[in-house]
């Protein structure tokens, strides 16, 4: 009788170890499964942050870089001396700078905040982008580079301040003295006492080509 007992205490014994073992190994095995689910966890997130960060860089390089006009056309002479742009003017508002094919330009794409527009005169230049969307609300833009004299920049500026839905500005790239743009509509005028400058005033300000009439000139950028 004894042996068997210690025969049957033996034996259990023996389950109870290849029991504890067996647990052992599955604590183990749990533990390593663990261990690598959370290097995949940590090593996916890495990637994906890196894969976030630069798809926002490469977002944000894409909006940081000049894009062409969806402008598209050329200009026509009218007997009046008026130039009329024939062809497409695109009035989508953008984030990025725009390389319109005018200088200055008289419509395309632009930003979606203009510039003031109330008779007001910008001493430097300006931001084509804004200036545009000023045209599209029906202003006139008075343009003049180095070569203008300075008596009619100031006859031009004491015109401008009197006039609701005109600024003015100077910009250097453009290829004449004294320059007048309405959205679709250009003509250089020889001076502050041209009467192609009432003329223009009279026929663009708030003038059929206006793609939004009525918009506002004010509550823009104010430089």
């Amino acid at each position: 009788m004894g042996s068997v007992k210690n025969s049957s205490s033996t034996s259990r014994k023996a389950r109870i170890e290849e029991m504890r073992r067996a647990q052992q190994s599955r604590e183990r095995r749990n533990r390593i499964l663990a261990i690598t689910a959370s290097v995949v966890v940590v090593a996916g997130l890495a990637v994906g942050g890196v894969v976030l960060v630069q798809s926002q860089s490469d977002a944000n390089d894409k909006n940081d870089t000049a894009s062409d006009s969806k402008a598209s056309g050329h200009f026509v002479t009218g007997q009046d001396g008026v130039k009329t742009w024939k062809g497409t003017l695109t009035q989508n508002h953008v984030t990025k700078a725009v390389n319109y094919p005018m200088e200055p330009p008289v419509g395309g794409d632009h930003s979606q905040a203009w510039m003031n527009c109330n008779g007001d005169v910008y001493t430097k230049a300006i931001n084509n982008v804004n200036a545009v969307h000023s045209l599209e609300h029906g202003a006139v833009w008075v343009t003049y580079n180095s070569k203008a004299a300075k008596a009619d920049i100031d006859a031009l500026a004491a015109k401008v301040k009197k006039t609701p839905y005109t600024l003015m500005s100077p910009v250097d790239g453009q290829k004449d003295p004294i320059m007048l743009s309405a959205w679709g509509k250009q003509r250089t005028v020889t001076g502050a006492s041209d009467p192609n400058v009432d003329a223009f005033f009279s026929e663009f300000v708030q003038g059929k080509q206006t793609p939004e009439p009525g918009a506002p000139c004010t509550n823009g950028l104010p430089q």
